[in-house]
């Protein structure tokens, strides 16, 4: 799993972001998302944060990518918590 966080000065810039960071997984807060992590996702994100976004990030702004491993641990409080495992309802 991918945890992205940003903090983008810019609100333009900022939906920009946001907008094509929805396309690889979900929201968690408002400027943190978690997205299921592969190679080529990742190299795809970081690909286009660079050549798309990076020339307009000036000092205040911020970007992380987050790798987790396997062997991380994870505790959720509150709405967090629903997200923990997946959820089938059937009719």
């Amino acid at each position: 799993m991918l945890i992205i966080s940003y903090d983008i000065k810019s609100d333009k810039l900022r939906t920009k972001f946001s907008n094509f960071i929805k396309k690889y997984g979900h929201r968690l807060q408002y400027s943190v998302f978690e997205i299921d992590n592969s190679k080529k996702i990742l190299n795809n994100i970081k690909c286009e944060v660079t050549n798309t976004f990076e020339k307009d990030f000036d000092q205040t702004d911020s970007v992380m990518v987050i790798e987790t491993s396997e062997n991380c641990k994870i505790t959720r409080w509150g709405y967090a918590k629903n997200e923990e495992s997946s959820v089938i309802v059937t009719t």
